[in-house]
């Protein structure tokens, strides 16, 4: 897949083009299905299919205080993106004064121009232009003086099992980016998973802590503070270690600040159960970019009265780790 991160890399006189645009934040299951429409209308045609994103994420740009924490970092956006199947994608670095672009001026200025866009494949609820003032009408109305067809694609609705279903009375809930960080936020990485159509995951440099795990019987890989994804909540994880070679280790993950000790930062411990030595020394993993995955959330994060009573809890942390990941396989 080519990655184009702006306009410039785009090779003249490209095109004729398949293009959809978002954020595609998570790259979910509903995303997915925008994605299969893509690639299925390209081929049908023997078109190129174009996946058009924003870097940074619009909502920090126009509201930094207060935009939600990203599911995923770019990199791995991108490399989702390629999953699906599409031929490129480009990256727009998105500005307030980006922002002010018309929606005809954007969709002819990048769409239709550089990427000879003749076909927009969207989701419903796209919306363009400044301040979102373009919709779908707006561009089935540019699509006709312009020469593109646009094809919307349905939401996609998951059941809410078992959920607070007064909002959503058919019992069902359009998949969306604010329903997976909902459901990180409460540590119900289950569901997370099941919107995402994968294991959540989160990206960050192994860094040196206080080696308390260590001293404990329990090394942990430590990740940055600067880790990309949406960490969720407090607690203790079963899940997975991928190393910088692509291997992929079963892991008790801790996300907190380890209410035992005091003055302890809120960070993302990962420790790699099973190993073939027990000696960190054997199994280094420090300044490696690693990725964690979570699987299930086993409980929250607990003060316990001694150091003893702590470890038989770990202990009990591994064993059901242990069973998880076995019946995952």
């Amino acid at each position: 897949m080519f990655r184009w991160r702006d306009l410039s890399d785009v090779p003249p006189g490209f095109g004729p083009s398949v293009v959809t645009l978002g954020n595609f934040d998570g790259v979910h299951r509903g995303h997915q299905q925008v994605m299969s429409q893509l690639v299925s209308s390209a081929r049908e045609r023997g078109w190129a299919s174009v996946v058009v994103t924003f870097d940074p994420h619009p909502a920090q740009v126009h509201r930094p205080d207060s935009s939600p924490g990203l599911i995923m970092g770019t990199e791995d956006k991108l490399d989702a993106l390629e999953q699906t199947g599409a031929d490129a994608v480009l990256v727009l670095r998105y500005t307030l004064e980006f922002a002010e672009q018309t929606t005809e001026e954007f969709v002819l200025g990048t769409l239709v121009g550089p990427l000879g866009a003749r076909c927009l494949v969207v989701g419903s609820d796209t919306r363009l232009g400044r301040g979102n003032s373009g919709n779908i009408d707006t561009l089935r109305e540019l699509g006709e003086r312009h020469g593109f067809e646009v094809r919307v694609v349905d939401d996609l609705l998951d059941p809410l099992d078992g959920e607070d279903t007064r909002h959503a009375p058919s019992g069902e809930r359009r998949c969306s980016s604010t329903w997976i960080r909902s459901c990180l936020q409460a540590g119900d990485v289950r569901a997370a998973a099941r919107l995402l159509g994968r294991n959540h995951r989160v990206r960050g440099e192994v860094v040196h802590g206080a080696a308390r795990g260590r001293e404990l019987g329990y090394p942990t890989a430590n990740l940055s503070p600067e880790t990309a994804g949406f960490v969720p909540a407090d607690g203790v994880y079963a899940g997975w270690l991928v190393d910088a070679h692509g291997t992929r280790w079963p892991t008790a993950i801790s996300v907190g600040s380890n209410p035992t000790f005091e003055n302890v930062p809120r960070q993302v411990e990962a420790h790699v159960i099973d190993r073939p030595a027990e000696r960190v020394e054997d199994f280094d993993l420090y300044g490696q970019d690693v990725v964690v995955e979570f699987v299930e959330r086993l409980r929250g994060m607990v003060a316990y009265e001694g150091v003893d009573k702590l470890v038989a809890q770990m202990d009990d942390d591994v064993a059901r780790t242990r069973r998880i990941l076995a019946a995952e396989g």
